[in-house]
């Protein structure tokens, strides 16, 4: 099963994801990592939510 990364949404295992790394410390992920959608991203004073419509929520 491939997993994606959750910033940029480009396989995880090609290329180098350390911008994307260095990002995610400071932005929700917009990408789901089991199957690439887009995800709907909600940011609050206290945190942060996103849903995948595949896979349900995360959030932080």
């Amino acid at each position: 099963m491939t997993s994606y990364c959750d910033h940029c949404g480009r396989p995880a295992t090609e290329g180098d994801h350390a911008g994307c790394l260095a990002a995610r410390t400071m932005e929700p992920p917009r990408y789901c990592a089991r199957c690439r959608r887009r995800m709907v991203v909600q940011v609050t004073p206290g945190g942060w939510s996103a849903r995948c419509v595949e896979h349900g929520s995360v959030s932080g």
